[in-house]
């Protein structure tokens, strides 16, 4: 079997990248810029650029199955071409957020509801079968906090009381590497969560323990929220993170086993993660 990783700069593919070396799969490393990639030895690496479907063909070639990020602007002939060459199994690191009723109109979930409607419809013509991996709050969001907590300053909080289901990159990847070298798994869509719920003065809390120092937020008001990062964030998906974070204000995350179910362990803490990324918020 030989597996395409698609998006390999990432957390989660490039962990993924490394099990499945380790658990003696071929794998190829694709990327938008390859040049920026350091896979392990003996592992090559491939141009798929997912906003340009020119890549697409040669980045195939030879490929069985696919570990496929959600990019839904060219998804349909993604699939189309995923089928010429043959591929026999698409894996999509999609999201939780597709379950919400509103899902088609938010800007965080819209694009991952796209690429799940176009692999399930390619997969219902035969083309090939789709897997969908629908994690919740991945813990490395908790990184947007590093620059802050760095040098002592305080995260700004709109609703420091939003509740999330935090799950660490390698409990993705070890579900991503179940559901791609276990035949009876494919075909399935699958809820991931970590094994807690916390809102975010408690992940914050969890960080202050871990690194040793203190871990303070503000509390500003969405309307002020959303102009401090207009420079950066567009504005449709700041309306979303408002949204979500609304919405899980006070209200605790429903949890899944699934990540027990896929690897054979329990979800790994966010304690764990934080401990895993401690540096990142040290001076």
């Amino acid at each position: 079997m030989t597996v395409l990783v698609t998006g390999s700069r990432g957390r989660v593919a490039s962990t993924l990248i490394g099990l499945l070396d380790a658990a003696g799969v071929e794998v190829t490393a694709a990327s938008k810029n390859p040049a920026d990639l350091s896979p392990p030895p003996g592992v090559g690496t491939a141009h798929c650029d997912l906003t340009d479907p020119t890549t697409f063909d040669a980045a195939l070639k030879g490929v069985d199955s696919v570990f496929l990020y959600a990019e839904a602007a060219h998804i349909d002939t993604f699939a189309d071409r995923a089928r010429a060459a043959g591929v026999d199994h698409v894996v999509l690191l999609s999201s939780s957020s597709v379950l919400a009723p509103d899902a088609a109109r938010s800007a965080i979930a819209a694009p991952h509801l796209a690429a799940e409607r176009a692999l399930s419809t390619a997969a219902d013509t035969g083309a090939f079968e789709a897997t969908h991996l629908q994690p919740g709050a991945f813990a490395s969001n908790a990184l947007q906090w590093s620059r802050s907590l760095r040098s002592g300053q305080a995260p700004a909080l709109p609703y420091p009381h939003a509740y999330g289901d935090p799950i660490h990159e390698r409990d993705i990847a070890e579900a991503a590497l179940a559901v791609l070298t276990e035949p009876r798994l494919r075909g399935s869509s699958y809820l991931l969560t970590g094994p807690e719920s916390l809102d975010f003065t408690e992940q914050l809390a969890i960080l202050a323990e871990a690194t040793g120092r203190p871990a303070p937020h503000t509390v500003p008001t969405p309307e002020e929220w959303k102009a401090s990062v207009a420079g950066f964030i567009p504005e449709t998906f700041a309306d979303a993170l408002l949204a979500y974070w609304a919405s899980h204000d006070g209200r605790p995350t429903p949890l899944t086993r699934t990540v027990e179910e896929l690897t054979g362990h329990p979800a790994r803490t966010f304690a764990t993660w934080a401990a895993d990324h401690a540096d990142a918020f040290r001076p």
